[in-house]
């Protein structure tokens, strides 16, 4: 197996997060508001601790297969997923933020699991660093019951709680942590960073832009798509600011921008609905009729051919319905072209072979045995990739660029015991634990 091509995407590209700050925000100043607290925008200064830090920010540039290639962003074997690099810098700043003030820091999350173990591993490194104190620095998450086989034994609960709520949308956590953060901010003896906020994760990813103009540059010659499979697509959006900054520099040129293809599950489609009709109602999607123990359709080619579920949930981590960022990706789609599609897990596992043969030729194979994956982004990616080609949804002469956004299965880390979380479904239960 040769090396591919790798950079750490936030200690190479240092220098340019200023500029890329820039662009995603007005006033780089801290919030002071208790209900809308932010630390600001400052980086600190590079040194050894800071470095070290930063250490596991690495990305490969993956040859798949003739015209295939991944960005993998699974490098961090504490997460396994793109979330490490925003979780670094959210947590970078909070650092500097502290350094500046001597305030402490609340970091407070509604997250599917994956942000939240992000964050939850970037705080540990933050500690193990020694940037920070428990005392200067903790960090709070709230995740939706079905998730709680995704989170990780990687960072003591008692002072970092971790909040399971059992309620029967999971989406409801993001509406659950902003009451909370309104009620209680004021009151907890720690700056409260209520922390789902787009700008947060935007500009981590545009280095993915950086990335690969660096090792693999687009050009007129060979058209390109970014696959990628999404539940508000801040990757793909983070890595267009990254091409803005690219051609304004003159580095790249606006006639080489990739075009895009958005991969969903049949539980949230929102993204894919919203691209070809413009609203999010799922009365849009194809009728399916029962074959045997199947379903299946043959009238819409975005949508999966075959499930075991016209509703299934194929990975939970994929939970935003109606996503804010609907529109600036319909608009980039506009533009620079691009489709989206939504796959089943049913043809996940008939694809199985063919994507574990394409990950063989990286150091993150696929596991013999499908039921032991945890975390299907790469899978869905890749199978709706293929489904793609197949139904004409991307060109033919097209090369293809999957963003690995996430992949992990059982064996990669110890899950969190139930022991360790606490069921919460209302503030005033989140706020007896933090305020204690």
């Amino acid at each position: 197996m040769s090396s591919p091509p790798m950079r750490n995407l936030i200690l190479d590209y240092y220098d340019r997060l200023p500029g890329v700050i820039a662009r995603c925000v007005d006033d780089p100043a801290p919030v002071k508001d208790p209900a809308n607290f932010s630390p600001g925008f400052l980086l600190p200064e590079l040194d050894d601790q800071i470095r070290r830090f930063y250490g596991c920010a690495e990305a490969a540039w993956w040859k798949l297969a003739e015209g295939l290639s991944m960005l993998d962003l699974t490098r961090n074997s504490g997460t396994r997923t793109t979330k490490t690099l925003a979780s670094l810098l959210i947590v970078a700043r909070a650092v500097e933020y502290i350094r500046r003030t001597g305030e402490p820091v609340l970091i407070f999350s509604p997250t599917s699991a994956n942000k939240g173990t992000a964050l939850r591993d970037a705080v540990q490194r933050a500690y193990e660093c020694g940037l920070v104190t428990p005392d200067q620095l903790r960090v709070a998450v709230l995740v939706p019951a079905g998730c709680r086989d995704k989170l990780r034994d990687a960072l003591p609960t008692d002072r970092n709680p971790v909040f399971m709520y059992a309620g029967e949308q999971p989406e409801h956590v993001k509406a659950l942590g902003r009451q909370f953060a309104v009620e209680y901010a004021a009151s907890l003896g720690a700056n409260l960073w209520f922390s789902l906020e787009l700008r947060n994760y935007l500009i981590a990813d545009a280095a993915r832009a950086f990335f690969e103009h660096d090792v693999d540059p687009t050009s007129a010659a060979r058209p390109r798509t970014h696959a990628h499979a999404v539940s508000s697509a801040f990757g793909l959006l983070g890595y267009n600011i990254g091409r803005d900054i690219l051609e304004e520099t003159g580095a790249a040129q606006s006639a080489d921008r990739p075009s895009f293809l958005l991969v969903q599950h049949l539980g949230t489609p929102d993204m894919v609905i919203n691209l070809r009709h413009g609203d999010f109602d799922r009365g849009h999607m194809p009728d399916y009729h029962r074959d045997g123990w199947l379903w299946k359709q043959d009238t819409d080619p975005h949508f999966p051919a075959v499930t075991y579920d016209p509703h299934e949930v194929l990975d939970p981590t994929f939970y935003t319905h109606q996503p804010a960022t609907s529109p600036a990706m319909n608009d980039l789609i506009a533009r620079f072209g691009g489709d989206g599609i939504v796959v089943s897990l049913h043809e996940c596992l008939q694809r199985y072979p063919e994507v574990a043969q394409w990950l063989s030729a990286t150091d993150r194979p696929l596991p013999a045995d499908p039921r032991g994956v945890r975390e299907w982004s790469i899978i869905m990616a890749l199978t709706g990739v293929a489904n793609a080609l197949e139904r004409g949804l991307v060109p033919p002469r097209h090369d293809i660029v999957v963003h690995g956004s996430g992949m992990y299965s059982r064996t990669d880390y110890m899950p969190l015991a139930v022991a360790d979380t606490i069921e919460v479904s209302t503030p005033e239960d989140i706020a007896r634990v933090l305020k204690a």
